[in-house]
């Protein structure tokens, strides 16, 4: 009896260090995570995935083409969040709760090609992760050429960043500007507050 009594002074103990720690500072998001949530964090998301899933292996090869398809999703659809680079260092991926992470690093890059794909076609709960697979083939494809985006992301060269910087989703009035700029260096029409030569 005395022995059960320790052991759930122990587990309450525990529990109340934790959610001190986790909540110390509220709820706010501004707050860094400590290395011991990060790291509770990471293995969580780990023993999350199925081991099925895990296991998986691409059924594409890297080829610069599945890179490039990886690439393009990647700046319509990632890069507000993770950056065109992959740093996270964005306004949105700076503000999330956990950060968006840098995915040229190992945490990500030692991840099976079966965890990212997983973790891209489901998200992960209570992050700002959306799941953006909805099962179907073509959806499934897309996920393995991000996948294999990811995989280059260490070796991003200047002129891809560049590329991806084009592909980012523009506002109305930054396409405007665009299409204005490209015509009046077709000499098609000035650009606005530019008077023509």
């Amino acid at each position: 009896m005395k022995a059960i009594a320790i052991v759930l002074f122990a587990l309450v103990v525990l529990l109340l260090g934790a959610a001190v720690l986790l909540f110390r500072g509220g709820i706010s998001a501004k707050l860094e995570p400590t290395r011991f949530e990060e790291a509770v964090a990471r293995r969580l998301l780990r023993a999350g995935i199925p081991r099925a899933a895990r296991d998986l292996r691409s059924p594409i090869a890297p080829t610069k083409e599945a890179v490039a398809g990886g690439q393009a999703h990647f700046a319509d659809h990632c890069a507000l969040c993770h950056a065109n680079d992959g740093s996270g260092r964005t306004e949105m991926g700076r503000n999330l709760y956990p950060r968006a992470p840098d995915l040229r690093l190992l945490q990500t890059q030692d991840l099976t090609d079966g965890e990212l794909f997983y973790i891209i076609e489901n998200g992960i709960r209570l992050t700002g992760m959306p799941g953006f697979g909805d099962g179907s083939e073509e959806s499934k494809m897309e996920s393995w050429r991000l996948v294999a985006f990811v995989r280059h992301l260490p070796r991003l060269a200047p002129g891809e960043k560049l590329e991806m910087e084009r592909l980012n989703p523009k506002s109305p009035e930054e396409w405007r500007e665009m299409q204005e700029n490209e015509e009046f260096l077709q000499g098609k029409a000035p650009a606005e507050g530019r008077t023509p030569r």
